[in-house]
């Protein structure tokens, strides 16, 4: 790539917990020969995918380009984050050859698409593609993609029931505008679901869209990087919720950092986890914590009372043995102090 040419980006975006930062990760350690930068918009003042990835950092992908724009959903940050992150990774020597952008869960893309039309960038960058992931097993339960008539059917016979909920709006949203579809964790699912979840996936989409089934975030990089999109310019077919206005609110959702005492036993924050997810209706924990007598950070990401944990690093000499967890819910479903109580009796909100 010259320097005159059009840096290529890609947004990756899906719901919380499709798999977007292991994805990502698997990128950055088999790049196709492509020197890559990536901007991670965290929902939550916690950096915890940023430091998943700048822990997987390699030359092709050094610390220094992974960036993190946690002061809000990035479609909504547009001038005072976005573009000047943007205009950052360019001036980097060397420059990248590609950047990945990882949405949040919350992020409409199509306002993220609109701002590459600004006139500082629209000349030196183009949208190479757009990758939705979408969980299988969510989507074959049919928790993100409703069927519209019956909710009209159950709000006719009950007004007092609003059956709207903001998080199938995002689902569609996001595989409104997308170029492929990577259907995650295909082996939870199961045959039959996969094939619910493509059934739903085709009725959502508004065209016919390549899906692809990834585990573990593994995929060839020439599937979805070079894809020539040029997404921007294509705007018309990739209809949004949102199109009659101007901008949306993510008020539905609300996130809580919670520091927690260093744990003895990792299998007891399964259980308070699940818990949180059975009982307080939470959608997304992800963190990490300190576990006594152990040399290694241990990583945990929940998506509803489903846990994976893992130790991922070493702690660093100078580096404080904090725990500290992301809790994602719905608005009316945060309940701090319940919370609290629930993943450790000593447990501290951070401040």
């Amino acid at each position: 790539m010259t320097n005159l040419a059009k840096l290529p980006v890609t947004v990756i975006t899906g719901f919380l917990g499709s798999g977007k930062t292991t994805l990502i990760s698997h990128l950055m350690q088999n790049p196709g020969g492509r020197r890559l930068a990536v901007v991670v918009n965290e929902f939550g003042d916690v950096g915890v995918d940023g430091e998943i990835l700048k822990g997987c950092a390699i030359p092709d992908c050094p610390a220094e380009n992974i960036m993190e724009l946690a002061n809000g959903c990035i479609c909504c940050t547009v001038a005072d984050d976005f573009i000047p992150t943007i205009e950052a990774l360019m001036a980097l020597d060397p420059r990248p050859d590609h950047i990945l952008i990882e949405t949040s869960g919350l992020a409409l893309p199509k306002p993220l698409l609109k701002a590459f039309d600004w006139p500082d960038i629209r000349s030196r960058i183009t949208v190479d593609g757009v990758i939705a992931l979408a969980d299988a097993e969510a989507v074959a339960a049919g928790r993100f993609a409703p069927n519209v008539a019956a909710v009209d059917a159950q709000r006719l016979a009950d007004d007092s029931i609003d059956h709207d909920t903001p998080l199938s709006e995002v689902f569609e949203d996001q595989i409104s505008c997308a170029d492929i579809i990577l259907l995650t964790k295909p082996d939870l699912a199961g045959s039959d679901g996969v094939a619910k979840a493509r059934e739903i996936i085709a009725a959502e989409a508004p065209r016919p869209l390549p899906v692809v089934e990834v585990s573990e975030g593994v995929v060839d990089p020439r599937v979805i990087l070079g894809l020539e999109a040029a997404a921007e310019d294509d705007m018309d077919a990739r209809p949004s919720h949102h199109d009659d206005h101007d901008d949306h609110e993510h008020d539905d959702f609300e996130s809580i950092v919670v520091n927690i005492p260093e744990i003895s036993d990792p299998v007891e924050l399964v259980k308070a986890i699940e818990t949180l997810a059975k009982e307080h209706n939470i959608l997304r924990v992800k963190g990490y914590a300190s576990v006594v007598g152990k040399p290694m950070r241990l990583l945990v990401q929940a998506v509803g009372a489903r846990v994976r944990h893992q130790y991922d690093r070493p702690w660093q000499a100078d580096e404080p043995r904090a725990s500290r967890l992301v809790v994602i819910a719905e608005h009316d479903d945060i309940d701090t102090k319940a919370i609290r109580s629930v993943l450790a009796p000593a447990a501290q909100a951070a401040e």
